[in-house]
């Protein structure tokens, strides 16, 4: 009797045995896809729309979405992920995780699309567990050509190029720097010190050309300000790359044209007759009544209404840069905070030069200017930036 309850007992532990561990147990469980995304980005809304027809041909998979522009535990959680992902914890959006993989970015259907399914389909054929579950696994998934995390900008005629491989900072540094080389407005502020400096007064040189140096950073600032949030209402966003494209590789051609074509002058918008003629007479008159006129709040308010003019004309003789750098610092899908601290940055270097000009006038009282070979080279070192 023991014996028989003894091999019931053996053939009961073999079949459980066999029913809990011979035989894989699926899980019914849903596969959850995490996206991060910000309010305002447009690739994020392209993804969420490609997202959206991914769930409807997969009903049984959960989409979870998480906004880290205005939500900081959202953006802690992504660059925790990142993190574990042996990524830069650098808020980077849209960002799609799925089982132990994370696809950065989203250029097309037709290729971020088609990668983000397939690791579905992988992961609903094999099974994988929950992205937040298996942090410390999670690898970065690369595409063929390139990583996903890659910016990649296609340009008429130019073709793919990745902004990744630039360094913001320094294309900041660069373009600002070049933009504030343009002699549009530095002829207005070296003529206004040329004004000054007969006054023999540093205090009404500081008052009168610091106010002015100010005042055009601010408005330059704002009106970068303007550029941005332009592009980043605009929707379109294929329509509006491939216009900025175009328009870069015009700016840089009739840059390199005005190179070969040099014609002593300064600046190409007010050196010339009727219209050119008019603006450059109209600064000048003013900068002399300015420079004369006792120092009150209302020559300061006017010093102020002389910058916003100027830097009108600048954005003209910068011929599109400030447009084309603002499209880049959209399509690098920055936070709004970093967004304009780039935007400050390049206003800062774009008045350096300025700065700089002014302090050694006003500290040698003496007449600072620009020979006809500045022009020149600032001329083709531009359209070649632009070109390329």
């Amino acid at each position: 009797m023991d014996i028989k309850r003894l091999k019931k007992f053996l053939g009961l532990s073999l079949f459980l045995f066999i029913l809990f561990y011979a035989f894989p147990v699926f899980s019914q469980e849903e596969t959850v896809l995490y996206f991060f995304y910000g309010e305002g980005c447009p690739h994020c809304a392209q993804a969420e729309i490609f997202l959206e027809k991914l769930q409807e041909k997969y009903p049984q998979i959960k989409i979870e979405s998480y906004e880290v522009f205005s939500n900081k535990d959202n953006a802690k959680l992504l660059s925790r992920l990142f993190e574990a992902c042996g990524e830069s914890s650098q808020i980077r959006v849209p960002a799609t995780f799925i089982g132990n993989k994370v696809v950065i970015e989203y250029l097309s259907e037709e290729i971020t699309g088609v990668r983000i399914e397939n690791i579905l389909k992988e992961c609903l054929e094999n099974g994988c567990q929950n992205s937040l579950e298996k942090l410390k696994e999670c690898q970065h998934e690369e595409s063929v050509a390139v990583t996903e995390k890659d910016q990649v900008i296609h340009f008429p005629v130019i073709g793919l190029v990745n902004l990744s491989k630039m360094s913001l900072p320094v294309l900041t540094i660069t373009v600002g720097a070049l933009d504030g080389l343009n002699p549009c407005a530095m002829w207005v502020l070296l003529f206004l010190i040329a004004l000054l400096l007969n006054t023999h007064s540093r205090k009404r040189m500081l008052l009168i050309g610091g106010t002015f140096i100010i005042a055009s950073g601010v408005i330059y600032y704002l009106l970068l300000a303007a550029w941005l949030n332009l592009f980043l209402a605009i929707s379109y966003v294929n329509l509006t790359r491939n216009i900025i494209g175009i328009f870069a590789l015009g700016v840089g051609a009739w840059q390199i044209r005005n190179f070969i074509k040099f014609r002593p002058g300064v600046c190409k918008v007010t050196d010339g007759k009727g219209l050119g003629d008019k603006i450059k007479n109209g600064f000048k008159n003013r900068s002399q009544k300015l420079a004369n006129a006792p120092l009150t709040f209302g020559i300061l308010i006017s010093i102020i209404i002389l910058a916003f003019g100027v830097n009108l004309v600048e954005f003209f003789c910068s011929a599109g840069l400030p447009a084309i750098y603002t499209r880049i610092l959209v399509l690098n899908n920055l936070s709004p905070s970093s967004y304009y601290l780039y935007l400050l940055l390049y206003s800062f270097i774009f008045m350096l030069d300025d700065l700089i000009i002014f302090l050694i006038a006003f500290v040698t009282l003496s007449k600072i200017g620009f020979t006809e070979k500045y022009n020149y080279w600032t001329t083709l070192i531009g359209g070649l930036i632009i070109f390329i």
